[in-house]
């Protein structure tokens, strides 16, 4: 053994929160949160137009403040015994770099441009994009690429924000050598090799997002890409063919990053992989367990034995990939593009008159207006779950659809949009509501459908994430539509968690994925179990759910 400890570093949308962990039983001894500054404020974002980009300064500066703000108070012993860190991160998040690896917007001139930056996972301004790589993958005459992708390409994915970023901006185009994901840059920042012919690249993004597999050699063909489009001619040559799985090194912590951050010189750093895919590793996933990531979206994660499950092609999904989740085994990757922002959203709508006209009333101090405002915000998804549990799902004439954000699985369509039927004039709050999670709970039901048509089982349920730690409303529906149990992890950091056990293996701490979950997991905290007469009275409801989208898609879009 080199050490004791390791160190998770999780960027989500919002913030980075590091954890430092104790590698013998998973206790973590120091956390930290960094919210994004510049994301909090909504620069470079245009929610309008489905764009959202993010500045590297912002992970740069979380991930320096994070780690010193949870190694703080930790004596010397500890912080010696730190022999590792592996990294999550949202994705596909790709950014265009120079020819050392340096992200354009860190250069003069592209400080303030949106295309420069990192181009978030949640980015919907690639759907054009999206559309003709599908259609080029199906008639170009050779390998469809897709395949492996579950035959749909998606403009959440690398390739089609890469082109779209490729075709919009002449000066992005002119200055980019290469681009690298998120999950990424960040290790190869620690490492101090950023150069984008050198730096290793994670298996998980690359098969899940990039149509790479060791089946085409790594990447798509030169000759698709620039059947797609000319711009992409040459690109392939400057990103990669071999990628590494989460319990692989890239290298040592460099003496900079050492020093700036208090560490020790031989702290060992992981290969980068997804937020998702490390907290089904935290979870403590197993063959055949679903491990639902229920947060502002979903991801819905399997890992099969490759040789029960590696000959399978299942369509509609977001992709198979050998050793993506754990080393070994074969990884499958589902999910919807909204869930707890759908959520958000519609508090958001009923705040409406609250943030707009409450704040103006003069008669009232502004210490009364702020505490109105704030207790509003901070209770309302509260009370609206608690009035809407009232409200038997039988009662409820109103059908939603969830995809407010477009639909990731099965088969991504980010040009849907969503829908509400059934509405009355006694239609009110806590019942739209109530529809809406509803929808929701729909929606994972599709996907698990999906899989188990495709011939891959599910033996059991494991939720982690906000939703799943803090809603046990949202919660039960899930469970009853799904009718099944679903098991909720203990741990309320089990992406970051699941990159600490990452850590440890790289370290040589643990000798593998499954070791380090044995040793380090955090186990079950509650388990919901389905009431088999709602979930009799959801199979209804969900044919109605059905309906209204082959109507929606067929009809609308």
């Amino acid at each position: 053994m080199t050490g004791k400890y390791v160190i998770g570093l999780d960027y989500g949308t919002d913030s980075v929160r590091s954890v430092i962990v104790d590698t013998s039983n998973g206790e973590i001894i120091g956390t930290a949160v960094f919210e994004y500054p510049r994301w909090k404020k909504g620069l470079y974002c245009d929610p309008a137009s489905n764009r959202f980009r993010q500045h590297p300064l912002d992970y740069v500066e979380g991930l320096e403040n994070s780690i010193k703000e949870a190694m703080k108070g930790l004596g010397r012993d500890i912080i010696s015994g730190i022999a590792g860190i592996t990294v999550d991160t949202t994705g596909s998040t790709p950014v265009a770099v120079d020819r050392e690896g340096v992200p354009l917007s860190l250069r003069p001139s592209f400080e303030e441009d949106p295309d420069a930056m990192f181009v978030l996972w949640k980015d919907h301004t690639a759907v054009r994009e999206a559309v003709e790589i599908n259609e080029v993958a199906k008639s170009w005459g050779g390998i469809d690429f897709t395949k492996f992708e579950g035959g749909i390409y998606s403009s959440e994915w690398f390739w089609a924000k890469i082109l779209h970023v490729l075709r919009s901006s002449r000066k992005v185009r002119e200055s980019a050598f290469s681009w690298v994901e998120h999950c990424d840059w960040i290790p190869a920042l620690l490492t101090g090799n950023t150069d984008p012919l050198k730096l290793r690249r994670g298996r998980c993004s690359a098969g899940h997002k990039a149509m790479w597999h060791e089946d085409f050699g790594g990447l798509p063909d030169e000759k698709f890409l620039v059947k797609l489009d000319p711009l992409l001619k040459g690109l392939r040559d400057r990103l990669f063919s071999e990628t590494v799985t989460c319990d692989a090194t890239v290298g040592t912590i460099s003496a900079e990053w050492a020093k700036r951050l208090g560490l020790p010189t031989d702290v060992k750093i992981g290969a980068g992989a997804f937020d998702a895919h490390l907290g089904a590793v935290g979870g403590e996933i197993t063959p055949y367990q679903l491990v639902k990531v229920m947060g502002t979206s979903t991801c819905d994660m399997l890992v099969a034995p490759m040789e029960e499950a590696g000959g399978k092609l299942v369509a509609g999904i977001c992709g198979q990939v050998d050793g993506s989740i754990v080393p070994g085994m074969l990884g499958l990757e589902a999910g919807q593009s909204a869930f707890g922002d759908i959520y958000a959203w519609f508090s958001r709508l009923l705040l409406w008159p609250v943030n707009e006209m409450v704040t103006k009333m003069d008669w009232l101090d502004e210490k009364t207006r702020t505490r109105i405002v704030s207790e509003s915000s901070d209770r309302i998804i509260a009370e609206l779950s608690r009035q809407a549990e009232n409200i038997p799902p039988e009662e409820s004439s109103l059908v939603a659809l969830d995809w407010l954000n477009g639909r990731r699985t099965p088969d991504a369509n980010q040009a849907l949009k969503g829908a509400i039927t059934g509405l009355s004039l006694g239609s009110d709050a806590p019942r739209i509501f109530r529809a809406l999670v509803e929808a929701t709970a729909f929606g994972s039901r599709m996907i698990n459908e999906r899989f188990i048509s495709e011939g891959v089982r599910i033996d059991g349920v494991i939720a982690i994430g906000g939703v799943a730690k803090k809603n046990p409303f949202v919660m039960q529906i899930v469970c009853d539509v799904l009718n099944m149990p679903i098991k909720v992890a203990a741990s309320d950091q089990t992406c970051a968690l699941g990159s600490a056990m990452a850590a440890s293996v790289v370290a040589g701490i643990h000798k593998d994925i499954p070791s380090a979950q044995k040793a380090m997991g955090g186990g079950f905290e509650k388990v919901y179990n389905p009431d088999p007469v709602r979930a009799k009275t959801y199979v209804e409801l969900y044919e109605k759910y059905k309906k209204l989208g082959e109507f929606i898609e067929n009809q609308l879009t």
